[in-house]
Formats: structure tokens, C-alpha cells, sequence
């Protein structure tokens, strides 16, 4: 394997290209993506404060959202910006350690993420299959101790794949036809043996995948045989819609994974990666609150009691401000 100059890779750039092929769509998708990162923000922001605030939401189903809401805020921070910068600047390039900081950072989010989707399926398992045992089974020690393998696994993932990065050298600057800094970019600029980093990913990739999609698939299928065993229609129903945000995020996410690696490689197929690529780093996010506040009430209510709490804060400073 050729030793990396790293004098020579530290000078090395990269021009994401993003979007710049239609000059005439900058500042509405910067507006639009704004919008997005905002709503995003808000969402997830907003769904901790509610879960933190309301009794009633002290559950281990929202105590895992709660998590998933902070790391697709962090997802969301870790991509967007770079993303809306290169949308107003004509100068899109990012140094090697920056690109590399952005994928080690999104890939400990995104990993800790498909850990997280698999443990709300085991609660939704155990809470459907063993009702009576539920109490017990995901006690708050067990709750932490599940989020604490979620984190951990996303960042030994992150420090496996970032090391994989490091022990290749990069000898030239290289135009990149995307607004993101993904694994392909750092293969494709490598002037190094590339063999022990595909290992690496290999690895890492499809063992958090085939790991998670095993234990949320098992998971489902076992939620789907007890709904169908049970007599009550309305029990039947319940417990159907206990399950149904968690499965249309996870369908979502990974639908539109498997959608991204069945594109072919293509120059035609670029532009259907790179909104692929948006809606994963940038809508899913902003999703994933709406997602699971949709269907519950309790989670609306205490929305509307927060911007009742706002809007009449604001009348009393109007009032004080006419009387002042």
C-alpha cells in the first residue's frame, strides 16, 4: 500500500459542485432549503421541549424520539449549512480535514440513527407482544442503557470509517458533482491502495444495516402476527397505530437508501442522486417530527399549549408597552 504524503493530502481540495449547474435556481432552492433547515430546527427542537415538559410523554417510546429528534437536529446541522453556503458563494471548495470532519460527523449520526429506529422497534415489540411485562422489560436503566449503545455504536462506526480515510493519500484537487462529502468522493480522489478502506466500509456498512433491518424486520413480524391473533377490533387498531409513525420513518429511511445505491452510475442519473441525497440529509429530518406528532394527541395538545403560552406573553407585553 503506497504511504499517504500527508504534506501533499492536506493541501488537497474539494469543489463540491452542488446545484451550480442551474445558476437560475440558487437563490429559490437557498430559500427553500433555509425554509427546510428552519422547520427542521423547530421540529425536532420543539419535539424534546414537549416530551421534556409533558408527564404524559414520559415514556420509553418518547424517550427514544427524543433522541432521534436530537441527532436528525444534528444531521441536519452537519449538512445543511455547507449546502446553503455553496448555494450564495461561487467559491465551493472544501479542504480535505473539512470534508473529512462533515462525513465522520454525519456518518456518527446517521449510524446512531439506525441503531435508534432498531430499539424503538424492539419497544414497540415488547410493549404490543408483552404488555404485562413492559414495566419491567424496558425499565429506565435498560431505556438509558439502549441509547448509550445507539451513541457508542455511531461513533466506533465513525472512528472505523474515518480511519479507513486517513490511511489514504490524495494528490490532487478534485471536482466533486454533489453539496455533500460522501465515502464515494474520498475513493474516487485517492491516489492510494483503496482495498483495506472498501474492507472497512464493507464491514461497517453492512453489518449496522443487516443488524438493524434483522432486528427491526423480527421485530414487525412478531407485532404483526400478535394484531392479527388479537379478537378486539379496537385492540387491533390500537396497536396497529402505536406502530405506524415508527414505520413510516423507517420505511422512508430506508426506502430512500436502497433507492440512492440501486441508482446506476450514470452522468444521467447524477441529478436524481443529488435530490435523492437532499431528501435523505435534508427532508427526512424535518420529517421525522411531523412523522410522529401527527397521530398523537397528547404531543399536539402540548404544542398548542406552548404557542398559547407565546401568543399570550406577547399580548401582555403589547399591553404593557400601550400602558408604559
Amino acid at each position: 500500500m503506497m504511504k499517504p504524503d500527508k504534506n501533499q493530502s492536506s493541501a488537497v481540495v474539494f469543489i463540491l459542485l452542488g446545484f451550480s449547474d442551474y445558476p437560475e435556481l440558487q437563490v429559490p432552492l437557498f430559500l427553500l432549503f433555509l425554509s427546510i433547515y428552519a422547520v427542521t430546527v423547530l421540529g425536532n427542537v420543539g419535539m424534546i421541549v414537549v416530551i421534556k415538559i409533558n408527564p404524559k410523554l414520559h415514556t420509553p417510546m418518547y424517550f427514544f424520539l427524543s433522541h432521534l429528534s436530537f441527532v436528525d437536529f444534528c444531521y441536519s446541522s452537519i449538512i445543511t449549512p455547507k449546502l446553503l453556503e455553496n448555494l450564495v458563494v461561487e467559491d465551493r471548495s472544501i479542504s480535505i480535514k473539512a470534508c473529512i470532519t462533515q462525513f465522520s460527523t454525519g456518518v456518527t449520526c446517521v449510524m446512531t440513527e439506525m441503531v435508534m429506529l432498531a430499539v424503538m422497534a424492539y419497544d414497540r415489540f415488547v410493549a404490543i407482544c408483552y404488555p404485562l411485562l413492559y414495566t419491567v422489560s424496558m425499565s429506565s436503566i435498560r431505556c438509558a442503557l439502549l441509547v448509550t449503545v445507539a451513541y457508542s455504536w455511531g461513533i466506533i462506526s465513525s472512528i472505523g470509517l474515518t480511519y479507513s480515510l486517513l490511511i489514504l493519500s490524495f494528490c490532487e484537487t478534485k471536482i466533486i458533482n454533489n453539496f455533500v462529502c460522501e465515502y464515494s468522493i474520498f475513493l474516487s480522489a485517492s491516489c492510494s491502495d483503496k482495498h483495506i478502506s472498501e474492507i472497512i466500509l464493507f464491514i461497517f456498512v453492512n453489518l449496522n444495516s443487516f443488524c438493524t433491518l434483522i432486528i427491526i424486520l423480527t421485530s414487525y413480524l412478531f407485532i404483526a402476527v400478535t394484531i392479527f391473533t388479537m379478537h378486539s377490533a379496537s385492540g387491533r387498531y390500537k396497536a396497529f397505530s402505536t406502530c405506524a409513525s415508527h414505520l413510516t420513518a423507517v420505511t422512508i429511511f430506508y426506502g430512500t437508501i436502497l433507492f440512492l445505491y440501486c441508482i446506476p452510475n450514470s452522468k444521467n442519473s447524477w441529478l436524481v442522486v443529488k435530490v435523492g441525497s437532499v431528501f435523505y440529509t435534508v427532508v427526512i429530518p424535518m420529517l421525522n417530527p411531523f412523522i410522529y406528532s401527527l397521530r398523537n394527541n397528547d404531543v399536539k395538545q402540548t404544542f398548542r399549549k406552548i404557542m398559547d403560552l407565546k401568543i399570550i406573553s406577547q399580548d401582555h407585553k403589547s399591553d404593557s408597552m400601550i400602558t408604559g
